[in-house]
């Protein structure tokens, strides 16, 4: 075994003489490489604890040709990232996925349309692997700069777009957000609530256009005068239900697509004297527990698993990334199922 000094810095050579196995089977096994017998694997591997060796990221990176890093992309303002524990979830399973296989997570926030040109000259720099990105608009040029800069990439939300002529289908992962809005009224009016009022949110995302679309598959004739837009945000949904009650005080429910828009509601029904769910009944979407089971009344909401979300665009990134390297097709996009959580604002 070569000698190492105190204080020095182990080397692959020290792991592998240790490990009574040649350089080349060490760093096969250190940078995640196939062909070596497991028997081989737990030598260098227990070697690499006794000797607590770090591998050279640089070395590893000329190797395995990874950066060992994944880029987390998200379309919104800094404060609404900070501040709605949607993002905070999201994020949370992202960095769980990715810290069980070794990966940074590198967080690149778009405040506003000139950080486009910054995460462009990120992406196209080589420093990282991947990028997962999510809360994109219609109109957002981050699908775009993605494909410029050849970094494979998985979307949050089902995407706006279709892959062009040549190009590899979008891969992402969504919840069943059409079905989970039409599973919300479908209860609404099993309680015999028959004036059922709907706070969207902003039009030029698909998850607000699959929750609408929802909606009106339940009450394909309902008034529009019983739909307002909101911006998944509590001020947004304290102001649509403001226009409601304006326009139908009469209104018997609510369906608001985010509980941040139903708490928002649940604040203005309060004001306003109106009982909840005696008067109005109140159904959100997302079930946060931050937020769900917080409100008073604790809301009912569709659930969709949030957290699981992110854990499966970063597995379905790291597979692809790991398919692409053996010539294996990609693995498929994923819509996760959504539920109805009954308490007692309806």
């Amino acid at each position: 075994m070569p000698e190492q000094h105190p204080g020095s810095r182990p080397t692959l050579e020290a792991v592998a003489a240790l490990a009574g196995v040649s350089r080349a089977t060490a760093s096969r096994v250190v940078n995640g490489g196939d062909g070596v017998r497991k028997p081989l694997v737990d030598k260098v591997r227990k070697a690499v604890e006794e000797l607590q060796y770090i591998p050279n990221h640089a070395a590893r990176t000329l190797v395995t040709r990874r950066t060992g890093a994944v880029a987390v992309v998200i379309a919104e303002p800094e404060i609404r990232i900070f501040s709605d524990p949607f993002f905070s979830q999201q994020l949370r399973g992202i960095s769980k996925e990715l810290a069980a296989h070794d990966t940074q997570l590198v967080l690149l926030i778009v405040e506003g349309p000139a950080d486009f040109d910054r995460i462009a000259r990120y992406l196209s720099g080589g420093h990282v692997d991947g990028a997962l990105a999510f809360s994109l608009h219609t109109d957002d040029p981050l699908p775009a700069i993605t494909r410029r800069a050849g970094v494979p990439t998985v979307y949050g939300g089902r995407p706006s777009w279709t892959a062009g002529p040549g190009e590899e289908a979008v891969q992402y992962v969504d919840a069943d957000n059409r079905g989970g809005a039409r599973a919300a009224v479908q209860y609404l009016r099993s309680l015999g609530r028959e004036r059922i009022a709907y706070i969207g949110g902003p039009p030029d995302q698909t998850s607000a256009m699959d929750r609408l679309d929802g909606y009106r598959d339940i009450l394909p004739e309902t008034d529009p005068t019983l739909v307002a837009e909101g911006a998944f945000t509590v001020e947004s949904g304290a102001r649509a239900m403001a226009q409601l009650l304006e326009r139908r005080p009469d209104l018997d429910a609510v369906f608001a697509a985010s509980d941040l828009m139903a708490s928002g509601a649940l604040r203005i029904l309060r004001e306003r004297g109106i009982t909840v769910p005696e008067q109005v009944a109140l159904v959100g979407f997302d079930d946060m527990d931050s937020v769900a089971e917080t409100t008073d009344p604790p809301l009912t909401t569709v659930r969709q698993d949030i957290e699981g979300q992110g854990r499966l665009m970063a597995r379905l990134l790291l597979s692809g990334l790991d398919r692409a390297r053996t010539g294996a097709g990609r693995p498929d996009s994923v819509i996760t199922p959504t539920t109805l959580v009954r308490r007692a604002s309806a």
